[in-house]
């Protein structure tokens, strides 16, 4: 029994339905047989693909600074203004004591 697939490609780039007919990875393991774990888009699987090396770049320490950021509130500027605030709210309130 066969299955139709629908042409949607996975994440991976595997095409969807019968995992048998995706592409293998063929890296050499320890043993030195190829491997034969479905590979992924840059044809390795997830064992043999490696890991991501981080960003190189300027733009790309930029880019991955910005994708880490969820709101902002203990960055070094919005301590800075709380800090300000504080003071100034301080000093009022000892100005109108004194008067």
């Amino acid at each position: 029994m066969q299955r139709e697939t629908t042409g949607i490609l996975l994440r991976n780039g595997n095409p969807q339905g019968d995992p048998t007919t995706a592409s293998r990875c063929g890296a050499r393991t320890r043993l030195g047989v190829p491997c034969r774990a479905p590979a992924m888009a840059n044809g390795r699987c997830r064992m043999h693909g490696g890991k991501s090396t981080g960003p190189r770049t300027p733009q790309g320490l930029e880019a991955l600074q910005k994708a880490h950021l969820k709101h902002g509130r203990y960055s070094a500027q919005s301590i800075a203004l709380r800090r300000y605030l504080r003071r100034l709210l301080a000093n009022s309130h000892a100005t109108l004591e004194r008067l």
